[in-house]
């Protein structure tokens, strides 16, 4: 048997050493286009709770991390002057070259052949091999060739995103939020050795615009970096990072494609890590579910031995449920990040804004497990602004008087704990003294007429909404919209138990909590 392997990153070389190692006979190539010591980016980051997979298949990533990376517990949230951290995170990076060279030298020692700086340009030259994985990263080309079969789909994100490196020393991962003349930006943090950090920084499409940094030439060859966009970073993060420089490693914008294929095979053809998905980096998943993958897939071929066929239906029906999960686990920390820049400038006291962001995938009861400590200081904080706990803590809002946050709905009314009912009606755009009722959509492609709604109801003044179906994403984009782009008072209308309807007065997605009857 011959296999290749399109792509010499961490997926494919994992997957090439582990295939050799079970079954030495078999003859397993990798091609890569670059020379082996080349790599854009800097450095990849893994919570320690998701390497089992990886680990049980071989220790090689624990290693690396142990040996080379940089570890820590704390997760910290910069924002308006202040710091605010919280621990149980459990995560470490290591620097990219690093992990590929051990990987490297893993293939090396099982028999792999390597093939560097050498580009396959035609499926033609692979005739001979009896199963070709393509892994050549999220921009694949045989992806695209074969996309009848494959049928990818992207989902590009709204937000501008760019990696660069900095010489400053964080502890941690941090999120670094920081306001300038045109616009907000942030800037995702970790170490990853000793003298180098990775800094991913974020804006919204018109701050980037405005800050003149669109005039970087995206046809320019892989390698050079936007020296005009480092320039600005290092200027408006310069007291963030202590007066460091950035480090460019062909760092230039872009905006991040969520990609999915409908099938991940073609006959003796496969897709592996980001030629088949991606998930936002926000969620640290990209390299490990490519690791993940090459594990599957190796395991599949063991168990299906003379059949590649066989063996890939059962590596696409065993990962492709697991890959849905992160992805849709992903696309509210996604969301989040194409709207940061509101929250920033809306919620103004850092702890509310910390817990509105560590809250986007963790509700308050997980943070609770993972730092007891931190999630009592949100508790207080709260406590010192309401002189209750959230769902017990009044309502007081135009003509509207309730006892606790908690309400009900049924037959065109809001209803209280003590009984109070708030009479609702259908969203008309016209002035109401009634709640007005707003239905989020099934799909984040349905917002804009939403929002519209919510626009049209504040301006007829209404003094309050109320945000039913849709799926829990899309309500609460809604009830932002409505809340902190309009100053709106929401009651969001789903199920939710009293931990999430909690998370949602604390991170001020809501000033209402309520199911049906």
């Amino acid at each position: 048997m011959r296999v290749a392997c399109i792509g010499g990153g961490p997926g494919g070389l994992f997957f090439a050493t582990l295939l050799k190692r079970n079954r030495p006979g078999v003859e397993v190539v990798v091609f890569e286009r670059n020379r082996p010591d080349d790599t854009f980016g800097f450095g990849v980051v893994f919570s320690d709770a998701t390497l089992d997979a990886i680990d049980d298949a071989d220790p090689v990533l624990s290693e690396a991390l142990e040996k080379h990376g940089r570890h820590w517990d704390d997760i910290e949230v910069r924002v308006h002057g202040a710091r605010e951290r919280v621990g149980g995170m459990g995560m470490a990076a290591v620097v990219r070259k690093t992990l590929l060279s051990l990987l490297q030298e893993r293939a090396r020692a099982e028999g792999v052949v390597m093939r560097f700086q050498h580009e396959v340009r035609s499926p033609a030259e692979l005739d001979e091999f009896d199963l070709v994985v393509v892994c050549d990263g999220a921009n694949s080309r045989f992806r695209t060739l074969f996309a009848d079969d494959f049928a990818p789909t992207a989902d590009v994100a709204s937000a501008k995103f760019i990696w660069f490196g900095t010489t400053y020393r964080f502890d941690g991962l941090t999120f670094v939020h920081q306001g300038g003349r045109h616009g907000v930006f942030a800037a995702h943090a970790y170490p990853i050795s000793d003298s180098l950090s990775t800094f991913i920084v974020e804006t919204d499409a018109d701050a980037w615009a405005a800050a003149g940094l669109d005039a970087f030439d995206p046809a320019t060859p892989p390698g050079q970096s936007d020296e005009r966009t480092k320039a600005y970073l290092e200027d408006l993060f310069r007291d963030q990072i202590d007066g460091h420089p950035l480090v460019g490693n062909n760092s230039r914008w872009a905006n991040f494609a969520t990609r999915r294929a409908r099938s991940w095979q073609r006959g003796k053809w496969v897709l592996l890590g980001d030629a088949a998905h991606t998930a936002h980096f926000s969620v640290g998943s990209g390299t490990k579910m490519a690791m993940e993958d090459a594990v599957a897939l190796a395991e599949a071929l063991g168990e299906s031995p003379y059949s590649v066929p066989g063996a890939l239906e059962i590596y696409e029906e065993r990962r492709r449920p697991k890959v849905d999960r992160i992805q849709n686990a992903a696309r509210p920390s996604l969301s989040w990040w194409e709207h940061f820049g509101r929250y920033v400038n809306m919620l103004d006291d850092p702890v509310q804004f910390a817990f509105h962001f560590l809250s986007r995938s963790i509700p308050r009861g997980k943070l609770a497990l993972r730092d007891a400590a931190y999630v009592d200081r949100v508790d207080a904080w709260w406590q010192q602004h309401h002189q209750a706990p959230p769902l017990q803590t009044s309502f007081h809002s135009g003509p509207f008087r309730l006892p606790t946050r908690q309400v009900t709905a049924a037959d065109g009314l809001l209803t209280g704990t003590d009984g109070t009912r708030i009479p609702m009606a259908p969203f008309s755009g016209q002035p109401s003294p009634a709640g007005v009722w707003i239905d989020a959509p099934a799909t984040e492609a349905g917002l804009p007429p939403a929002r519209e709604q919510v626009r049209q109801t504040a301006q007829a003044g209404a003094p309050l909404v109320a945000i039913r179906g849709g799926t829990e994403l899309t309500r609460v984009l809604v009830a932002e919209e409505a809340r902190l782009a309009h100053g709106l008072p929401v009651a969001v209308i789903g199920t939710y138990d009293d931990d999430s309807a909690a998370t949602l007065l604390l991170s001020g997605r809501a000033d209402l909590v309520g199911g049906t009857t």
